[in-house]
């Protein structure tokens, strides 16, 4: 059977579709430009889950539940579930960890670039600037030989181990309702101001992630993939899903009275140009030598792949380290902390690149 969501229409269909669904999050309550922010949202997990105490920003969004279960329903569903690891674990976690430290600097995932930009956030040029320098970064270690080595194929259960997680998750959130101005309830910890405390409803943010789970599995939707090819092969197949995502976007938002265009005052933001574009180079990097941005590796968990797994367990556990130790910025800006932690993560993503590369043959 064709898989229509891969065809040069399919992923521009796609990539718009996620756009709307992104503007309408923040419509039906998510956070202004965060209709969809993969970094933020593992970050508020992160929080919902104690592992940091930064209050207003602690929720267990069903969206990163949905975007795991989908894409395993879509994998099981085509055949295209394939259970492997093996292929340098400890390196990708490092890898997720120093992504959400550049993602925290910054403020925002590569889709949380593309929908500032589509709410009218200027600061997100700098940011998608820096993405893009980070990506093309990578792309020449990938000229050069770099390699983590192939996955190997692996036990079924050990497939289902990370979707199995994803949905503990939501049964723990279905049974640990927040009360209205409660912080806490049962194991969970809730935001009560801050974004954190914005959310669309919770059903309508589980159908959305298991939508966009489905949909991203069967089409490869990936920001860093669309700028990988563009780069390496001058392929435009993904990059034209982002900018069916971005139009979509920006189209809504101007609907919805969402768009507000400049660079001073906009939500979860901050005007240190240097740092936002410093932040996604260390993203953006770190999301080239890993194989895939943090959609994407969560997509890839839902197949079945235990390296994207461990990534995102690097993700949640440098959430957990940019909050515990205020690497992560405001809008007040960059912190101390944090910029000395993104060029240590920049030193390490370079090591990395350069020593992990297999001899080229002449």
């Amino acid at each position: 059977m064709k898989n229509v969501f891969a065809t040069k229409w399919g992923i521009v269909i796609v990539g718009g579709g996620i756009g709307v669904l992104a503007a309408l999050l923040q419509f039906w309550g998510n956070p202004a430009n965060m209709g969809i922010c993969v970094a933020c949202f593992v970050r508020d997990m992160t929080g919902a889950l104690g592992l940091h105490r930064a209050s207003v920003v602690q929720y267990l969004r069903p969206e990163i539940v949905g975007f795991v279960l989908g894409s395993f329903a879509a994998a099981y569903l085509f055949k295209e579930f394939r259970p492997r690891s093996g292929s340098a674990p400890v390196t990708r976690f490092i890898l997720g960890f120093f992504s959400m430290i550049g993602a925290l600097v910054f403020l925002g995932c590569p889709w949380r670039a593309l929908l500032r930009l589509a709410g009218g956030d200027g600061n997100a040029l700098l940011g998608l600037l820096g993405l893009g320098v980070g990506i093309w970064i990578g792309t020449l270690f990938l000229k050069n030989g770099y390699n983590l080595g192939a996955s190997r194929k692996t036990y079924t259960a050990a497939g289902w181990i990370f979707p199995a997680i994803m949905l503990a998750l939501l049964v723990i959130l279905l049974l640990n309702p927040q009360a209205t101005g409660d912080p806490q309830s049962g194991v969970l910890y809730f935001s009560i101001e801050g974004p954190g405390s914005m959310h669309a409803p919770l059903i309508i943010s589980l159908v959305v992630g298991l939508g966009i789970g489905f949909l991203a599995q069967r089409s490869r939707f990936c920001t860093m993939g669309a700028m990988r090819d563009l780069i390496l092969f001058k392929q435009v197949h993904l990059f034209s899903g982002l900018l069916s995502f971005t139009a979509a976007a920006f189209v809504m938002n101007l609907l919805l009275k969402q768009f507000n265009p400049g660079f001073a005052g906009q939500p979860v933001a901050h005007t240190m140009h240097l740092w936002n574009f410093a932040g996604m180079v260390l993203a953006g990097l770190a999301f080239t030598l890993a194989g895939g941005c943090p959609g994407r590796q969560l997509f890839l968990s839902g197949e079945g792949d235990g390296d994207a797994a461990i990534f995102v367990v690097g993700m949640v556990m440098g959430a957990a380290f940019a909050h515990n130790f205020g690497l992560a910025s405001s809008a007040a800006g960059a912190t101390s902390g944090g910029i000395t932690a993104l060029i240590i993560g920049l030193v390490v993503c370079l090591l990395i690149g350069f020593t992990m590369r297999e001899k080229v043959q002449a």
